[in-house]
């Protein structure tokens, strides 16, 4: 299936999946249940629903009181993580499910980190943070990111940037966030002693730093293609 663009994705969240929200690759949304068998309950029906219509992915993850849904389609050819149609689907399903299984969506909590690099070459650079990182270095970057294919570490995005001697902040984290939690998020950070580094891209990110200067992006889905 073809990739859908973010805009698309949000209208189908407007229109009927106010469950999830769109980060930086997937759809995630996060179910808060009342007891620990509820939660894995409701993880086995969702796995079962997947695999009815071979659905490799989603990927589920179990807490203290929650279960985190991430759905996306890998590209065939370029390894790309994208959503579709086929996540649409999935996600509808699975809200259908929570209710079935008493749980409560709180899109406002769900979140994604990407750690990012400047680096002039991600040919030279990434083969060497994959095997770090994946323990594989046949994960080279797709396009411009690392993925571990089992989720057990953040994404690395490459930015690519000129060749700098001088000292600087070539690393830094992208918090991925829920439109509606980025404000205040951003507003307890300043709270606790950031700036706001730059904003004139808000809502889609927003650069803080903390007291020693040192920067993060907050991001959303707002205002991308």
């Amino acid at each position: 299936m073809s990739a859908l663009g973010v805009q698309d994705v949000l209208a189908a969240i407007e229109s009927g999946l106010s469950d999830w929200r769109k980060l930086a690759q997937p759809l995630v949304a996060r179910f808060r249940s009342a007891d620990a068998v509820s939660a894995a309950e409701f993880a086995a029906a969702v796995t079962r629903e997947a695999a009815a219509f071979r659905y490799e992915i989603p990927d589920i993850r179990l807490g203290p009181g929650c279960v985190d849904v991430t759905l996306y389609t890998v590209h065939a050819e370029s390894g790309r993580r994208q959503v579709t149609d086929e996540e649409l689907d999935r996600a509808r399903a699975i809200s259908a499910l929570a209710k079935e299984y008493g749980l409560r969506a709180v899109p406002g909590e769900v979140t994604q980190i990407e750690l990012v690099l400047d680096a002039p070459s991600v040919a030279a650079s990434g083969p060497f943070w994959a095997a770090l990182l994946t323990g594989d270095p046949g994960n080279t970057p797709v396009l411009d990111t690392i993925f571990d294919p089992t989720n057990r570490v953040p994404s690395t995005w490459f930015q690519r940037t000129e060749i700098q001697s001088a000292p600087r902040q070539r690393w830094h984290v992208d918090l991925w966030l829920a439109p509606e939690a980025a404000d205040g998020r951003i507003a307890a950070a300043l709270a606790a002693g950031g700036t706001v580094f730059e904003d004139s891209h808000a809502p889609s990110y927003t650069v803080l730093a903390d007291p020693d200067g040192n920067r993060v992006c907050v991001c959303t889905a707002f205002g991308r293609t």
